[in-house]
């Protein structure tokens, strides 16, 4: 089950059933049981206090993935930035819209054991997030 909290306004309002169904079927393709996941929408000064608290990081993001899976179930905290999403897809010159669902299958990826620290491994992701952004819109997003 998928809830989410938030502290900034969102630029994309989608219902917590919706994350759910979307992400349900991303992680069972992926082999796992969705358990429990929290979308925390923040702004950039809320998530890097995180990431200076939690990493010992002083720079922005757009994301920050806490793992608490058990087994085969994931279970897990996405802290994104919604000034970050932002400032990306004005970059990219891509809606927000993709960006969200970007940062979003990302983080859920990382709680499937996906990792981006290698070219391969970045390039993997990128693939995966563009095959489970494909079929968002089969739930409504």
């Amino acid at each position: 089950m998928v809830t989410t909290s938030t502290t900034v306004d969102l630029p994309v309002q989608v219902d917590d059933r919706v994350w759910t169904a979307w992400l349900e079927d991303v992680v069972r393709s992926e082999g796992r049981v969705l358990g429990s996941l929290t979308i925390q929408w923040q702004s950039d000064d809320e998530l890097l206090e995180v990431n200076r608290q939690f990493l010992d990081h002083d720079y922005y993001t757009d994301i920050i993935t806490f793992n608490r899976n058990r087994g085969n179930r994931v279970n897990g905290d996405l802290a994104i930035s919604v000034d970050r999403i932002m400032d990306h897809a004005a970059q990219q010159g891509i809606p927000v819209r993709d960006e969200v669902l970007r940062v979003v299958v990302h983080g859920t990826l990382h709680l499937c054991g996906y990792d981006d620290h290698s070219e391969e491994e970045k390039a993997q992701m990128r693939a995966l997030e563009l095959t489970y952004m494909e079929k968002a819109p089969n739930f409504g997003l």
